[in-house]
C-alpha cells in the first residue's frame, strides 16, 4: 500500500460528496493492496469517524457488507479501522463512504497522512473537551460545597440560587461542547433504531441536568430542591478522561504502524544511463534501478549494496536495536535507516514486493482483527443495553410514589452505574497494547487471538533447519556416485536450488563453484524438495534435489546436514553442510525451561545430526527423518494428550503443521511473509522472541482477567446499591468513569515489555 496524498477534497472535516474521486484506479490503490488468495480482488482499509462502542462494529459491518462487490468486512472499535474485500469489477469505495453516512458514520481512506492528520485532530479536540470539562467541574464543585458543607439555616435562599445559578451557567458549556461526543453519537444511534454504549451515558446526562435546570427556574417545582449539576460536570469529566486515556493507549498501536509506514521516503536520488543523479519520486523506482542513498535517509526499496559501506537501523522492522554494518554485496531492506555513508544501492524488489510491505500488510491485518471475547461483546453489546435502560426505566417506577426528584436521581445513577463500558474495554484494550509492545520488537501478530492461545501453551516444537540453526552455513562436502564429477554435480543442484527459499538450498547456491546454470518446469515436492530440468551441454537432465527419501540416497555421509541430488538412475550426489546453533538459541530455551513449556526438537535430517544437536541446546526430546506428514503426526498425538502445542518453524515445509498448532510462529526471514500462514511472524527472525511471545500472552491473559474480575465486581457491587437508592448520581458518574479508568490503566502495563 503505498503512501500518497489524496486530494483535499478527501481530507477530514472537507465538506464533500462521498469520494466519486475514490472510484479511480489511481486513488483506492493508495489505501489498498491486491488479495493473494483470490486473483483479481482487493483488500482496502478505512479509518471511521464516529466509533464509541463495541455495537458500533457490527453497525458498520452490517452496512458495508450488502454492497455490490464487498465479499467480507471486519471492523475494529478499538482502532477505529475497516478493513473490506472487495472486487473492482462489481463494486466502488465510494458506494461504501455513502453507506457509512446513511449510517451515521463517516470513511476516509486509511492512507499514512491522512490517518495520521485524522487522528491528531480527533485529539487536540478531545484534549479540548476534557480540558473545559475539568475547568467547569472545579468552578462547579466549588460552588456545590457550600450546600454539603453548611448546617441548616446557615445559608438564605437568595444564596442557595445564587450558587444554582452559577453552577447551571458554568454546566452549559460541559453539556454543548465537552458532552457533544456522548450525545450525537446518541442521538444517531436513536434515530437509526438502535441503542449503543452513549445512549444511556446521554440520557442520564440529559435527565440530570434537565430536572436540575426545572429545580434552577422553579426551586418550588415537584422536583424537590436538589441538583445534580456536579454530578454532570463530574461524570462528563471522569468519562473524558477514560476515553482521553484509552486513545493515548490506541495512538501507541496506531503509531507502531504509522512509524513503520512512513519509514519510507517521498523521493530518492536515482542513477541516469549518463551516470549522473535525479531526484524521483519513490513511486517510480523498479527493480533494477541504482540509487544513492544518503546518510539519515531510509531505504525505499530491497536491494543490495554496489558502492561504499554504512550501518543501518533496523529495529522498526526486525527488532535489532543494535545498528547493523553493510558493505557492497550486503542486502538492505526498505524501511531500514542509513546512520552513516553515502551509498549505490542496486534495487531488487520495490513497493509491494519488498519485506517491507509485507511487514506493514501483517500489521494493518492484526489491527482490524478483534479477539473472541470482543466478538462476543459484539454481538451482546445491543441486548444488553436494552437492558440497562429497561432496569433504569423500572428503578424509575418503582421509586416514583416517594418523590419524582429521588425517583429521577435513583433512574440516573442506574443508567450511568449499568453502562458496560469497563467490560467493553476489558479485552481489547489489554490485546491491543500487548499487540502494539510486541511490533516494537520485530514480533507481528497476524490474529489478536493468538495471545489468548499462547496463554495456554504448555509444549514448544521447534525445527530445526532455519529456526534452531544459523541460516548461514557452509558447504563442507560432496559425494558422487561414481563416474560423476562433483563440480558438475554442483553446478546441477545449484540451478535447482535457486529456486528455493530453503536455508540449504540457499547455501547450495551460493557455494564457490555453483555456476549459472538455469533450471526450467521445477516443481516443489511438498516438504521433501524440487523437480526440474537442467540443461547441461545441450543436453536436458531430469534432477531431483532434496531429502535422502527423495533421491534415493545410500546410508547417511556425515553427522551434518545434507541435500541430496538424483536423476533417472537414481541417488546422484549428496553435498553436507556445516551448522551452528543460533547464539541466541541458548538463552531463549533456557528462558522457555523457566516458563515450565516442554520443548522438542522435530526435523527432516538424519537422526544422528537432529540428536547431536538437541544435546547442544539442551532438548532432552528430538525426532530426526520427520517429513511433513510425520511432524503433523505427531502434534495431533500430542493434542490429543491434551497438550497446547505451539509450533516454531521457517514456513517454508511446515505449512500444515503450523496450520494444526495452537501457536504457529515462524520465523520472518524463512518465507515471504505474507504468504504466512503462522499466527505470530517474527521479522527479525530472532528465538528469543518465542518465550517473549509466550510471556506476554500469559500477562495479557491476567490482565484481562483481572479487567472482567474488576468490572464484574463493580456492577455486582455498585448496581444494587444504585437500586436501592444508596448511591447518587454524582457517586454513580464517579465509580462508572473510575472502573473505565482503572481497566484502561491495567491495560496500558502491558505497553512496557518484561
Amino acid at each position: 500500500m503505498q503512501a500518497a496524498i489524496l486530494p483535499s477534497s478527501l481530507a477530514p472535516g472537507a465538506a464533500s460528496q462521498p469520494g466519486a474521486v475514490l472510484d479511480d484506479r489511481d486513488a483506492w490503490e493508495t489505501f489498498g493492496r491486491p488479495l493473494a488468495a483470490r486473483a483479481g480482488d482487493w483488500e482496502s482499509y478505512l479509518a471511521i469517524e464516529g466509533m464509541d462502542c463495541a455495537a458500533c462494529a457490527l453497525v458498520i459491518e452490517q452496512a458495508l457488507a450488502g454492497l455490490p462487490g464487498v465479499h467480507a468486512v471486519e471492523v475494529n472499535g478499538s482502532t477505529a479501522t475497516a478493513r473490506v474485500e472487495w472486487s473492482p469489477a462489481q463494486g466502488r469505495p465510494s458506494q461504501w463512504l455513502q453507506a457509512l453516512e446513511r449510517a451515521g458514520y463517516r470513511g476516509w481512506p486509511a492512507s499514512e497522512q491522512l490517518r495520521s492528520a485524522t487522528r491528531r485532530q480527533e485529539q487536540r479536540m478531545l484534549l479540548w473537551r476534557w480540558l473545559v470539562a475539568g475547568f467547569c467541574m472545579m468552578q462547579v464543585m466549588m460552588y456545590a460545597a457550600p450546600a454539603y458543607l453548611a448546617a441548616p439555616g446557615e445559608m438564605t435562599p437568595d444564596v442557595a440560587a445564587l450558587l444554582r445559578w452559577a453552577s447551571w451557567l458554568l454546566t452549559l458549556p460541559v453539556l454543548l461542547f465537552s458532552c457533544q461526543p456522548f450525545l450525537a453519537s446518541a442521538w444517531r444511534d436513536l434515530r437509526r433504531g438502535r441503542v449503543g454504549m452513549d445512549v444511556p451515558v446521554a440520557l442520564g446526562i440529559l435527565l440530570a441536568f434537565g430536572a436540575s435546570t426545572a429545580v434552577t427556574f422553579d426551586p418550588d417545582s415537584a422536583l424537590g430542591g436538589e441538583v445534580w449539576y456536579d454530578s454532570v460536570t463530574m461524570f462528563v469529566f471522569f468519562l473524558l478522561s477514560g476515553r482521553l486515556l484509552e486513545q493515548r493507549l490506541r495512538e501507541r498501536t496506531a503509531g507502531s504502524l504509522e512509524a513503520l509506514a512512513r519509514r519510507l521516503p517521498a523521493s530518492v536520488e536515482r542513477q541516469c544511463a549518463d551516470g549522473t543523479f535525479e531526484r524521483v519520486a519513490v513511486a517510480r523506482l523498479r527493480a533494477g534501478d541504482r540509487i544513492r542513498v544518503l546518510p539519515g535517509e531510509s531505504f525505499p526499496a530491497d536491494g543490495r549494496l554496489l558502492e561504499g559501506s554504512t550501518q543501518v537501523d533496523e529495529a522498526l522492522l526486525t527488532g535489532e536495536a543494535d545498528p547493523l554494518p553493510r558493505a557492497a554485496g550486503d542486502a538492505v531492506i526498505a524501511g531500514s535507516h542509513n546512520l552513516a555513508g553515502a551509498v549505490l544501492v542496486q534495487i531488487e524488489r520495490a513497493h509491494e514486493d519488498t519485506r517491507h510491505a509485507a511487514i506493514v500488510a501483517l500489521m494493518e491485518r492484526a489491527s482490524v482483527d478483534k479477539p473472541r471475547l470482543a466478538r462476543l461483546a459484539d454481538r451482546i453489546a445491543a441486548p444488553f443495553l436494552l437492558g440497562v435502560l429497561a432496569t433504569a426505566l423500572a428503578a424509575g417506577w418503582w421509586w416514583w410514589p416517594s418523590g419524582p426528584g429521588h425517583a429521577l436521581g435513583i433512574a440516573v445513577a442506574v443508567l450511568v452505574v449499568t453502562c458496560p463500558c469497563a467490560l467493553s474495554l476489558a479485552t481489547p484494550a489489554a490485546t491491543l497494547a500487548a499487540a502494539g509492545a510486541l511490533a516494537r520488537r520485530g514480533i507481528l501478530l497476524r490474529r489478536l487471538d493468538a495471545l489468548e492461545a499462547g496463554a495456554a501453551i504448555d509444549t514448544v516444537v521447534f525445527d530445526k533447519t532455519g529456526t534452531l540453526t544459523r541460516e548461514q552455513r557452509a558447504l563442507v562436502g560432496v559425494r558422487t556416485r561414481d563416474g560423476v564429477d562433483g563440480q558438475e554435480a554442483l553446478r546441477w543442484a545449484a540451478a535447482l536450488a535457486r529456486h528455493s527459499l530453503h536455508p540449504l538450498s540457499r547455501a547450495l547456491a551460493a557455494a564457490p563453484g555453483a555456476g549459472d546454470l538455469q533450471a526450467a518446469d521445477v516443481q516443489e515436492c511438498a516438504g521433501q524438495g524440487l523437480r526440474g530440468t537442467v540443461h547441461s551441454d545441450g543436453a536436458p537432465l531430469g534432477l531431483r534435489l532434496g531429502s535422502g527419501a527423495l533421491c534415493e540416497a545410500p546410508v547417511a555421509l556425515a553427522d551434518l546436514a545434507q541435500v541430496h541430488l538424483a536423476d533417472a538412475r537414481g541417488w546422484l550426489a549428496g553435498f553436507t553442510f556445516e551448522e551452528h546453533l543460533r547464539d541466541e538459541a541458548p538463552a531463549a530455551l533456557a528462558r522457555l525451561h523457566g516458563q515450565g513449556v516442554r520443548i522438542q526438537l522435530l526435523s527432516g535430517d538424519g537422526i544422528a545430526a537432529v540428536r547431536r544437536l538437541a544435546a547442544r541446546a539442551g532438548i532432552g526430546w528430538s525426532l530426526g527423518q520427520q517429513s511433513p506428514e510425520d511432524k503433523l503426526a505427531h502434534v495431533q498425538a500430542e493434542q490429543l494428550q491434551g497438550h497446547r502445542v505451539a509450533m516454531v518453524g521457517d514456513g517454508l515445509n511446515d505449512g500444515p503443521v503450523l496450520a494444526r498448532a495452537d501457536l504457529s510462529i515462524a520465523m520472518g526471514q524463512g518465507a515471504p511473509l505474507a504468504q504466512s500462514k503462522s499466527d505470530v511472524v517474527v521479522s527479525g527472525g530472532r528465538l528469543d522472541a518465542v518465550p517473549l511471545v509466550l510471556e506476554m500472552a500469559r500477562r495479557t491473559r491476567r490482565v484481562v482477567r483481572q479487567n472482567l474480575a474488576w468490572a464484574a465486581a463493580y456492577n455486582a457491587v455498585c448496581v444494587p446499591l444504585a437500586l436501592a437508592g444508596w448511591m447518587p448520581p454524582w457517586l454513580a458518574g464517579l465509580g462508572m468513569a473510575a472502573s473505565s479508568l482503572v481497566v484502561v490503566a491495567n491495560a496500558a502495563r502491558l505497553a512496557r515489555l518484561p
